[in-house]
């Protein structure tokens, strides 16, 4: 299918996945060049002419995180000030997305900021997946589309027969017990929760407390929206093995995993790791435990079904994407 008015253009956080995405549209990336100056100060350039067209950025803002917002906003004025029709940032991982409010006093609301930022530069829509809180949304007073990256999980462990009662979905924490409800309910398994309470002196790590619901003699399947230093899902793991869990899976759709995490992941009683592509990973950190599921067939469909003005409901189906 031909697109003449749609145009893909990828910046410097998730080259493969842009290029993936654009085969799957049909249609070729966008002709753009972005550099640093010594100083640290970024330059980017279009090579082509997008005048009257409908244009996608895709970038996550994953590490090196404020070079790759600043990255965006600039392309957003370029692409303003070079009569784009419109301008729609599709953002696989939403970064600064875990302050999204005062939790103490005198701190920034940083979700809301990028927010404005974003809007204030001339963005007309965001397309993302699984925003660490879905009141994100509200932040903005553009079209917000909010892909959920559990029909993915959900289709790989349905591939492998990992269904029914013999298993049981994980969550956590408190927080995200509606994620693993929702990837329960595809895999037609019970769910449970672990209890944990966060250490104050330390950010990032977490030690487990005890497990609400019966994982003895199952194999377990922890589903979390993103793990970073991946302290909280290896304590996890850790205690449904010693709970009596047969074997232990984790997920995510965000793998930030910075710091200690592939350290972490590679000791921990974690049997697979099962991440979406929404942040890349560099070839020399991978281990074996870690398995990617690709989102650029999701994110094509949706980037149609928005240019087409068609729903995009039909893909939060299990069975709807491969």
């Amino acid at each position: 299918m031909a697109f003449t008015d749609l145009k893909l253009f990828a910046l410097s956080s998730n080259q493969k996945l842009a290029e993936q995405v654009s085969k799957k549209i049909g249609i070729p990336l966008g002709k753009s060049s972005v550099r640093q100056f010594s100083d640290g100060e970024i330059q980017v350039n279009i090579e082509e002419s997008i005048r009257g067209t409908h244009v996608y950025i895709l970038q996550s803002t994953s590490s090196p995180v404020n070079d790759n917002l600043m990255e965006i906003l600039i392309m957003v004025d370029a692409l303003k000030r070079a009569s784009a029709e419109s301008v729609n940032v599709v953002m696989p991982y939403y970064g600064y997305a875990r302050q999204d409010r005062k939790a103490r006093a005198r701190e920034p609301i940083t979700s809301k900021l990028v927010a404005n930022m974003l809007q204030t530069a001339g963005v007309n829509r965001l397309l993302t997946i699984d925003l660490h809180a879905a009141q994100i949304q509200g932040f903005f007073d553009i079209p917000v589309d909010h892909l959920m990256g559990a029909p993915l999980i959900a289709d790989y462990f349905e591939r492998r027969g990992m269904v029914g009662d013999g298993y049981v979905v994980v969550s956590p924490d408190h927080g995200g017990v509606t994620r693993a409800r929702k990837l329960a309910q595809f895999l037609k398994t019970p769910i449970a929760i672990i209890d944990k309470r966060r250490s104050v002196d330390k950010m990032n790590t977490s030690e487990v407390m005890n497990i609400i619901g019966d994982i003895k003699d199952k194999t377990c399947i922890l589903i979390d929206d993103m793990i970073d230093t991946a302290g909280t899902i290896c304590h996890a793991a850790d205690a449904l093995a010693d709970a009596g869990a047969t074997a232990v899976y984790a997920s995510c759709t965000h793998p930030v995993l910075s710091g200690p995490a592939m350290d972490n992941i590679s000791k921990s009683a974690i049997k697979k790791l099962v991440v979406l592509d929404t942040i890349e990973i560099a070839e020399d950190r991978l281990i074996d435990k870690i398995e990617h599921i690709s989102t650029a067939e999701l994110l094509a469909e949706a980037i149609i079904r928005i240019h087409e003005k068609r729903p995009l409901s039909p893909l939060f189906e299990a069975s709807r994407v491969k």
